[in-house]
């Protein structure tokens, strides 16, 4: 139930939910190539490149049930060489993945104390597109939160009045045992509370004594800095200890990150629109030439045992999830829609499709519906609650989380195809 805000909107569609929820599992709590504590970091990483506050916070709290070391939670600085050089990588897959190359898996790969195996950067690079992906349903669906844990935006309680009547007779039953699963793990979650608290409270108690010799080394700073170029009271520093969370408040209530900045470098650094790229540089990625079918695949199920099939399923449930009422409106058939909504998307990441006539985009797409995709999918962090309500308002919630899924999918599936097409191209 640690992701109750998220499997709420993708329970309009509980086959896909279905789906998700096991690959999400397998990523993160199954057998794989990396420790378990080290995966949620790297969650970590990847969700602050988008500022998604509510995925750092449910990541930092699985971060310490596996065992990790609190003092990692203070920022990119306190966390091994290893597991900090996948920031490069992070950044760009984030935003712009076509700069991604063969250099910069060799370097990650090559033979020193801190080398990266294949295996364990295939996981790493599923996990961050994963992640990346999830943080654009997050903020597109409204599941972004202003604080803490609690809920806000555009939530709608799940109810059978939402759903798309294909939806409703095929799920409902799934549904109401998902919800029923749902609650015995949120009773177990209760159950570790206890001794979460304990360990926040210790760290609390180890963090006091070093934030007070801080203050006092911050208040000399100052003194002996006025005049000198250093900044009054209301400057504004990056103090490595303010990313330290969550921590227990007097009541023993968890509360979330203060400072998602510790955890990533170069935060200037976002979406460029792939056509004002240099063209010297990058060429146009073409799918004929590499595909998720023909050759990401079988690379990503090779070196990440069983990964390979569930990220595939998860692709071709969301391609056959119906949404026969989107595209009666604009006058074509479901396949066609949902096709113009995919390669929309990798579009904006370089991607091309020799068989497909882009001039079909702007006749199925409304303008208002194109700048949200966008949104979500390039820059997320920008989205609010009010686009969500705004575009196409004869849209059904279901309708507009079907949309929100294809861009999860289509968004993660572009990040993939070139990490793996580098990894590809390191091997050979």
């Amino acid at each position: 139930g640690w992701l109750e805000a998220v499997t709420q909107q993708m329970g309009y569609h509980p086959q896909y939910l279905d789906s998700f929820l096991k690959t999400q599992h397998y990523l993160m709590h199954m057998d794989g190539p990396l420790p378990f504590d080290c995966r949620h970091y790297i969650a970590i990483m990847a969700a602050a490149r988008h500022q998604c506050r509510y995925l750092v916070n449910l990541h930092v709290l699985q971060f310490l049930r596996a065992g990790g070391d609190p003092q990692w939670l203070r920022g990119l600085e306190f966390i091994p060489p290893k597991l900090r050089n996948l920031n490069e990588i992070n950044k760009i897959l984030a935003h712009r993945p076509w700069l991604i190359t063969k250099e910069h898996i060799e370097k990650l790969l090559k033979i020193s104390e801190w080398s990266w195996s294949l295996a364990e950067l295939v996981h790493a690079v599923v996990l961050l597109a994963h992640c990346h992906a999830l943080a654009s349903f997050v903020f597109g669906c409204g599941c972004e939160q202003d604080e803490g844990l609690g809920g806000r935006g555009s939530l709608k309680p799940l109810s059978l009045g939402n759903q798309c009547f294909c939806e409703a007779t095929a799920g409902n039953s799934y549904s109401q045992e998902l919800l029923r699963i749902n609650r015995k793990r949120s009773l177990d979650s209760c159950m570790e509370l206890d001794s979460l608290r304990e360990r926040m409270q210790q760290i609390h108690v180890e963090t006091e004594g070093r934030d007070e010799m801080r203050l006092l080394q911050q208040d000399r700073e100052e003194g002996e800095g006025q005049g000198a170029g250093y900044g009054g009271p209301t400057e504004h520093y990056c103090d490595p200890s303010a990313g330290l969370s969550p921590l227990a408040d007097a009541d023993g209530v968890v509360t979330g990150a203060t400072n998602l900045a510790c955890y990533m470098q170069d935060p200037d650094f976002g979406y460029q629109d792939f056509a004002r790229r240099d063209e010297d540089q990058t060429q146009v990625f073409r799918v004929q030439d590499y595909s998720w079918e023909d050759h990401g695949f079988s690379l990503v199920n090779r070196l990440y045992s069983d990964i390979g099939h569930l990220l595939d399923e998860k692709f071709r449930m969301v391609d056959g999830l119906q949404s026969s009422a989107m595209a009666k409106r604009q006058g074509c058939e479901p396949s066609v829609f949902k096709r113009g909504i995919w390669n929309y998307i990798h579009c904006m990441f370089g991607i091309r499709y020799d068989d497909y006539d882009y001039a079909e985009v702007n006749q199925l797409l409304e303008r208002m519906l194109k700048v949200y995709i966008k949104t979500v999918t390039c820059y997320p962090e920008k989205t609010n609650s009010e686009m969500f309500d705004r575009f196409w308002k004869q849209f059904k919630h279901s309708e507009k989380v079907h949309v929100n899924l294809l861009i999860l999918e289509a968004r993660m599936q572009a990040e993939l195809l070139y990490a793996l097409q580098a990894i590809t191209q390191y091997m050979i």
